[in-house]
């Protein structure tokens, strides 16, 4: 009886390769899997240039070409509309006793510190006589008789309240003078010539100074000097810092010229002697 043939060796290993692979089929599959899945991820990171690494010198570039693009409002123009709302032109107007007819008398500024309508202004932008009335056109336009409710003539300032005022009044935010400086960036807020709202910047060039009018009328102590400019208009009107808080009200401006205009030297009552015209300070 023949003898069978021995198979080859290697024929014996592939055979058993072969069981091998068909009993462990799934996990095969799965290692082959994660193998393939490893093995491109390897080859897309080594595709993927290096992140490069930005300096300091390429944020400030950065920085600078998105200012030049949208460039940022000024301390100034964000003090303006903060305190712009709350500013009112202030007019005299006279009534001629005969005819009745009506004409303007003289312009000033004021601003609201109440939002039921009380203003405070300058004493000389609303002291009349029995022919005078005075009217307000706040921001959006509106316009409404006044009545003065209060003088303080040592001061030159005078609290005012409008019979009607808008729903949406806004009144100002108030700032105490302690920590102010001189050197210190202000904006003067008011009406000069009758022009306005109109915003001019300067710093604070003293504190504590005394205003003697040309005329020897009258003397204003403790006052803030400063070189915003302020002209025939200004008076009554706001001194703001950067914020678009008030510190004090423009009263007076220190001029040779016989127009009365503006050489750089301006007054503003401060804010607490102000606050104090109203009946109460808030600080």
């Amino acid at each position: 009886m023949p003898v069978p043939a021995k198979r080859p060796r290697f024929a014996r290993a592939r055979a058993a390769i072969r069981a091998m692979c068909a009993r462990h089929e799934r996990t095969l599959l799965v290692v082959s899997s994660v193998l393939v899945s490893a093995a491109l991820f390897f080859a897309y990171t080594l595709a993927i240039p290096p992140a490069r690494e930005y300096t300091q010198r390429d944020i400030d570039a950065a920085v600078r070409h998105t200012l030049e693009k949208s460039p940022l409002p000024s301390p100034e123009t964000k003090a303006f509309e903060r305190i712009r709302r709350s500013v009112v032109r202030v007019v005299q107007v006279e009534q001629d006793p005969g005819t009745g007819k009506k004409s303007p008398r003289g312009v000033g500024t004021g601003v609201v510190i109440i939002d039921k309508g009380a203003i405070l202004t300058s004493l000389h932008v609303v002291d009349g006589d029995d022919n005078t009335r005075i009217k307000v056109q706040f921001a959006n336009g509106m316009e409404s008789d006044a009545i003065v409710l209060r003088r303080m003539p040592d001061q030159d300032l005078a609290v005012i309240e409008a019979n009607v005022v808008p729903d949406d009044l806004l009144p100002a935010t108030l700032r105490s003078t302690q920590g102010l400086a001189t050197g210190d960036r202000v904006v003067a807020v008011g009406f000069p010539f009758n022009i306005g709202p109109s915003a001019s910047s300067g710093i604070i060039s003293g504190l504590k100074r005394t205003y003697a009018a040309p005329d020897g009328s009258e003397v204003l102590h403790n006052l803030i000097q400063f070189d915003a400019a302020a002209n025939p208009g200004n008076s009554g009107g706001p001194l703001v810092t950067m914020e678009g808080d008030v510190v004090g009200i423009v009263t007076a401006i220190l001029s040779p010229h016989e127009q009365g205009t503006f050489i750089g030297i301006g007054f503003a009552v401060p804010i607490e002697t102000a606050a104090a015209a109203a009946g109460e300070s808030p600080f």
